[in-house]
């Protein structure tokens, strides 16, 4: 992705921040160009994304988090969406937040106690989510898993993804019996949560967001990185903060090393 220039930013974006006394780029995943940008009306955080698939992602987004504002999740405010048609991008105003990715606090954490902590958390986190009733309009007149693999099809027929044919094929005719559906995050992992001083500020990126399976968040957060989950004790306190360790392990290959390669 490519840093914003601040002579890109649309007017309505300019009109809401006034005067822009500062712009910061922080590490950035490849959907989505991102800002923080400093400005005499306060602190806030500008995305940019390019493209049909990466622009409908952030309406989705942008659709999700108004929908749960009046919940006690840590998300951010939306204060503008702007559709460039014509340039074929689209940008969001959202609130700020202090705190770096999880993924680089535990880079950082040199320390195995303070970082189960911060697992434990990451895994609280995820339960409060699963617990928050879903709102209606997030909830679709399908079911979630067979929604989820038509996308997987049409992603493989248009986009270039990891996953093939044969193993969409296998994800079809393998599905996992089915459980109680939640409200999911659909992208929960450790780039996505901002922590503090250890503590959790906010949860990010939310195009994922729905009435879905919650065996997916569960496999998407526990999925090995470097400086996380490589040992079962950080496994262990994910699943404590959570609450229960409610997936097994062919569960886990259906959604982390199946149905996620396609998106």
């Amino acid at each position: 992705m490519t840093p914003i220039n601040v002579h890109e930013v649309p007017h309505e974006l300019i009109d809401f921040l006034g005067t822009i006394k500062e712009i910061k780029f922080p590490r950035q995943g490849h959907t989505s160009d991102v800002a923080i940008i400093d400005s005499t009306r306060g602190c806030y955080v500008v995305k940019r994304t390019k493209g049909e698939q990466y622009c409908s992602w952030l309406s989705k987004e942008v659709y999700v988090l108004n929908r749960l504002q009046n919940t006690m999740l840590p998300i951010p405010k939306v204060y503008q969406l702007v559709e460039q048609q014509k340039e074929n991008q689209s940008w969001a105003l959202l609130s700020f937040f202090e705190g770096e990715t999880l993924r680089q606090a535990l880079l950082n954490e040199k320390n195995s106690d303070k970082k189960h902590e911060m697992i434990h958390h990451f895994g609280a986190a995820l339960s409060q989510i699963h617990s928050t009733p879903c709102p209606q309009e997030l909830i679709g007149e399908s079911i979630w898993l067979d929604e989820m693999l038509r996308h997987a099809e049409f992603n493989l027929k248009h986009y270039s993804v990891d996953g093939t044919g044969e193993l969409l094929e296998s994800l079809m005719s393998n599905k996992p019996q089915e459980i109680k559906n939640t409200l999911i995050h659909g992208d929960f992992t450790i780039d996505n949560v901002l922590v503090c001083d250890g503590k959790i500020t906010s949860i990010i990126d939310w195009s994922g967001g729905a009435f879905g399976d919650p065996r997916y968040d569960v496999s998407l957060a526990i999925r090995p990185k470097p400086s996380a989950f490589e040992i079962e004790a950080e496994v262990d306190a994910f699943f404590e903060g959570y609450g229960n360790r409610m997936i097994t392990e062919n569960e886990f290959t259906y959604f982390e090393n199946g149905l996620y390669s396609f998106f």
